[in-house]
Parts: structure tokens; C-alpha cells; sequence
């Protein structure tokens, strides 16, 4: 496995869309074919299958030094109300598209910490989001909450809206490795909340960790994970520490580069994390979540419903996404936009009556050939050119770039099929890449992307 380690450790994307943000065509991008876009794939389908909505909510009392999010460090609650007037105002200018009121299968409050937000406030911002759109009968609703700043009335006001959903951030229990990502959280605070959310009746309970961390080790893992074990989260995000501080400036500068581990360090925790989960019962869904087999994300694995867009893996295979708030991006499947990131940018377009988009991306013909296969790969370890549909003209070129992993056995071709082998799944993103046309054929000259392992 080293030998792999140091074949396939490269810098890639982690494809929670395709084309990756790096290469998207802004020159060629407009709102108003954003717009066109959003209104054809809402008339295709989405006003009887309804859409997914992400909500940016991005104040935090503090700085994490691990997080590549999007973020405003405040203590000032005040900005709570000016920054759900603006979201609401977003949300109008998307609704005024529509004929029809938007029924919203899937709803999701990432940041930042929503739990920043007052519970009043929260019912204040989502009642307004109800008040223009119909919720479906199935809907799933989750929110991220802060195992610190997550209170019962958090937890008690948002299941009354709705939501069955809720992952809290744990990253790791030891203290070392908390002061160096300066996210100092007791298992006690994790254990209120937890244990707190199933009372009330939520069904789903996700915990976030992560591996790779600054002084972290094998034995840390083991302690965070015999820790969540006396838990039990329905399903577990077990991720690699993206180290990107050329992008993410000083948020990622809490601590050198030499205190990460070394990356075969990291992969011995990411195959200890994962066999400790095997044996406590999680099966895992796609790259990095696992799931116990009681949970909808695995159900959804097996029936072949599992979905992946900007919120992760998901169950709601929903063709729209409308990204609210700073940084958040939509998709409509035919065509991507993110919003501008900085509140007061966001604020001036919003009050101009604008959409307040500054970049995106329409998908052409091979775009959205490459975005199945690509999605096929993450969601169900496997993809199929059978369908004439699903070839294009570079498949031969990829095939060939393809023949090392094959004889490394990460995979096997047959039958106009690729199957990721298990000895292949921690290199998905790297299969990835050989169906990536825009990376292969623009190789960048800087590093854009963390690494692979």
C-alpha cells in the first residue's frame, strides 16, 4: 500500500461537481444563461420532484484553523437579522423565476455555524424560505450543528420545522491536536447534544471527523473512534485534513506545514479509522462516509439512489440545488453559479434587485457526458459506456491513461464497464481524474487542488 501511497499521492479535486471550480468557463458565463438555465431544468422536472436548497450561513465566534469554509468571525450577534433579510431577498429574486411555487425536497444549513444564529432567528429565516415554496412530503432537512453552541431549543425549534437531520463537527477528541486547530470541544459537549437530538426524535445523527490533522496519530484515531463508538452516529464523515493554506490564507497558517503527518502516516490512519469503523458496524457509502445499515444514506447506496453535489453525498437525487448566502453555490444541472463572497458585495447586488452571482459555469455536451460518469464513480464505485449516450470521443485516451490502475488492481474494465475494486477505493479521486477532460487537458502549472492520500 506505501508503494501506492507514493504513486497516487497528487494534488486532485475532490468532485463534488464537474467540471471543478478551477475550471470553469467565466468568459462564456452569464446570469442570464444561469437564469435560463435554472427556469429549463425547473419546468423539466423540478416542480413536481422539487429542488434542494443550501443555506450559507457563515458567522463563527471563533477561528478553526483546519476549515477551508467560507467564514466572518464576529461576536457580534447583531449582524443575525440584517444577513436573513438579505437571504430572503435572495430567495424572492430565484422565486420570481418560477410559475409555480418550488417544492423543497431537500433544505440544508451549512457555514460557518448556523448554530451562531439564535433558534428565534432560524425560525425567522426558514419560515420566510416556507412562506414562497411547498414542502415535500418526504423532505429531508439537516442543519450542521456546533457540538458547543448547539442548544435544546437549537435542536427543538429546528425538528419543529422539519428537520430529522443533524452533524455535528468532532474532528478529534485530543486535547494537542484541538489547541492546533483551535476547536477545543469536550466529548461531554458532543455527548449532550447527541444523545439530546435522538430524545427529541431526529433519526439521522452524523459526527464529522478528521484524519491527517497537525500532530495527530494512529492512536489519536483510536481514541476518537472508541469515543464515537460509545455514541454511535447513524453515519460518520471520515475525511482527510485538506491542507490548502495558498488558497485559504491565513485560517490554514495556525501551524507549520512539517507538524501535518507525512502522507503515509495519513493513509495508516485512514486505513486504521476505517477498519475500526468496519468493526463497529459502518459500511462505507462513498469516498470518506460511512453509514451503519439502519441509516437512509445506506439504504440509498443500495437501492443506486446515492446522490453527490456541493452538500456531499445525499439522498434526494433532486436535478436543482439553489445556494443561498455568501460563497453558496447552485447548480441546475445544466449549468453552475457562485455567489460573491464578501457580505458587503452581497448586500449592494441584493439591494440593486440583482441575483448576486459572480462566476459560473454552463455545462456543454461533453460536460455533462464526463459529470455521469464522474458521478457514477463516487456515488456507486462503478460506471458504464454500454449507452451510447454515455461515450465520447477522448474514452479511448482515458482507457489507456487507466491501464496502470488496472494493473494495480484499483480496478477492472470489462464489458464496456469500469468497477472500482475495494483495493481501489481509497484512489477514487484519482480514477477521477482520468475522465477529467478540462484537468488533462490544462494541466496547472500551480497546485490548486490538496492531495489525493
Amino acid at each position: 500500500m506505501d508503494n501506492l501511497i507514493a504513486k497516487y499521492n497528487v494534488a486532485g479535486p475532490r468532485y463534488t461537481s464537474y467540471p471543478t471550480v478551477p475550471y470553469w468557463d467565466s468568459r462564456t458565463f452569464s446570469v442570464q444563461g444561469w437564469r435560463q438555465s435554472l427556469v429549463h431544468s425547473f419546468q423539466e422536472g423540478d416542480r413536481q420532484e422539487g429542488i434542494s436548497i443550501y443555506i450559507h450561513l457563515p458567522f463563527c465566534e471563533s477561528l478553526c484553523t483546519f476549515c477551508g469554509c467560507h467564514k466572518r468571525i464576529t461576536k457580534r450577534h447583531e449582524v443575525e437579522v440584517p444577513y436573513i433579510q438579505a437571504l430572503l431577498k435572495e430567495w424572492d429574486l430565484y422565486c420570481a423565476l418560477f410559475e409555480t411555487k418550488p417544492v423543497i425536497k431537500e433544505l440544508h444549513l451549512g457555514g460557518g455555524t448556523p448554530t451562531f444564529f439564535s433558534a428565534e432567528n432560524l425560525t425567522l429565516l426558514l419560515n420566510g424560505l416556507f412562506d414562497k415554496a411547498v414542502k415535500a412530503q418526504d423532505h429531508e432537512f439537516s442543519f450542521e450543528g456546533h457540538p458547543n453552541s448547539t442548544t435544546e431549543a437549537h435542536l427543538q425549534t429546528l425538528y419543529g420545522l422539519g428537520f430529522r437531520r443533524v452533524s455535528f463537527g468532532v474532528q478529534d477528541y485530543n486535547e494537542s491536536v484541538q489547541r492546533a486547530i483551535h476547536r477545543i470541544q469536550p466529548f461531554e459537549n458532543v455527548k449532550r447534544v447527541t444523545e439530546l437530538a435522538r430524545k427529541i426524535g431526529y433519526t439521522s445523527v452524523g459526527h464529522d471527523i478528521i484524519f491527517g490533522l497537525p500532530f495527530q496519530t494512529e492512536a489519536h484515531i483510536k481514541t476518537t473512534i472508541a469515543l464515537t463508538r460509545q455514541l454511535m452516529p447513524d453515519r460518520i464523515a471520515f475525511y482527510s485534513y485538506a491542507h490548502v493554506p495558498w488558497i485559504k490564507g491565513n485560517g490554514q497558517r495556525g501551524f507549520k506545514s512539517e507538524d501535518l503527518p507525512s502522507p503515509e502516516d495519513k493513509r495508516g490512519q485512514y486505513e486504521l479509522g476505517k477498519a475500526l469503523l468496519a468493526q463497529a458496524g459502518y459500511v462505507e457509502i462513498g469516498m470518506d462516509h460511512f453509514a451503519l445499515e439502519t441509516d437512509s444514506l445506506f439504504t440509498s447506496m443500495e437501492k443506486g439512489t446515492l446522490h453527490r453535489n456541493f452538500m456531499g453525498y445525499t439522498t434526494s437525487r433532486t436535478q436543482t440545488m439553489i445556494g443561498l448566502g455568501v460563497s453558496a453555490i447552485s447548480d441546475s444541472w445544466y449549468g453552475f453559479a457562485q455567489n460573491v463572497k464578501h457580505i458587503e458585495a452581497y448586500y449592494q447586488l441584493l439591494e440593486r434587485g440583482q441575483i448576486p452571482v459572480y462566476r459560473g459555469h454552463i455545462l456543454n455536451e461533453e460536460d455533462l457526458i464526463i459529470r455521469r460518469h464522474v458521478l457514477n464513480l463516487m456515488c456507486r464505485f462503478e460506471t458504464s459506456w454500454e449507452d451510447e449516450a454515455n461515450h465520447f470521443g477522448e474514452l479511448p485516451d482515458v482507457i489507456i491513461d487507466l491501464q496502470e490502475m488496472l494493473e494495480d488492481n484499483l480496478l477492472e474494465i470489462a464489458r464496456k464497464r469500469l468497477i472500482v475494486t475495494e483495493k481501489g477505493k481509497p484512489f477514487i479521486r484519482n480514477i477521477c481524474m482520468a475522465f477529467d477532460l478540462r484537468l488533462q487537458r490544462n494541466k496547472p502549472e500551480t497546485q490548486l487542488f490538496s492531495q489525493t492520500v
